[in-house]
C-alpha cells in the first residue's frame, strides 16, 4: 500500500468570557463525518507549498470560522494515521493558540455545519476526537494553568 504524508496546520482560539465561572472560551466548528455523524473539532487544514503553519492555521481558521485571530504561541504538533483512497496517510498538524479579534462566527464556511463558542472547561469533552482534546487541554493549561484541571 501507497504512503504518503500531510501537513495541516490549525488553531485554538479563544476569547475572554463576558460572564460565568470560566475565564475563557473556546471556538469549535462541527462538519459530519464519512458515516454522516456530527462531530465538533479545531479549525484545521492543509499547509500549502512555501506557506508557513503559522499562516495556514490563521487561513484556515478564517475560513471555517468566521474569526479573525493572532497567533499567541504554538501548541504543538498531534499526528495519526489514516487510510484514504486506497493509500495510507501519516498527518501531521500543528496546532497555535490563538486570540479572536474579530470576525463573526455566522460567516463560517460551507465546510461547517455551525461555530459556536464552548466555556473553557466544556471545550475538551465536546471535541470528537481524542487528541484534539488533548489540544484544548494543553491550551486551557496556557491560559488558565488552575482551571485547566484534568
Amino acid at each position: 500500500m501507497k504512503t504518503r504524508f500531510e501537513h495541516s496546520a490549525g488553531g485554538v482560539v479563544f476569547r475572554r468570557s463576558e460572564g460565568g465561572s470560566d475565564r475563557f472560551e473556546i471556538a469549535l466548528a462541527s462538519r459530519r463525518t464519512r458515516r454522516g455523524e456530527l462531530v465538533w473539532g479545531l479549525p484545521k487544514g492543509a499547509v500549502e507549498e512555501g506557506e508557513r503553519p503559522e499562516d495556514a492555521a490563521l487561513r484556515e481558521v478564517r475560513e471555517e470560522t468566521g474569526l479573525e485571530a493572532e497567533v499567541r504561541q504554538s501548541i504543538g504538533d498531534i499526528s495519526y494515521w489514516f487510510v484514504w483512497e486506497g493509500a495510507r496517510v501519516k498527518k501531521k498538524v500543528s496546532f497555535f493558540l490563538m486570540e479572536a479579534v474579530g470576525g463573526d462566527i455566522a460567516r463560517h464556511d460551507h465546510e461547517m455545519e455551525e461555530v459556536r463558542w464552548f466555556p473553557m472547561a466544556e471545550a475538551p469533552q465536546a471535541a470528537g476526537y481524542d487528541s484534539e482534546q488533548d489540544v484544548i487541554r494543553r491550551a486551557a493549561s496556557i491560559l488558565a494553568p488552575a482551571e485547566a484541571g484534568g
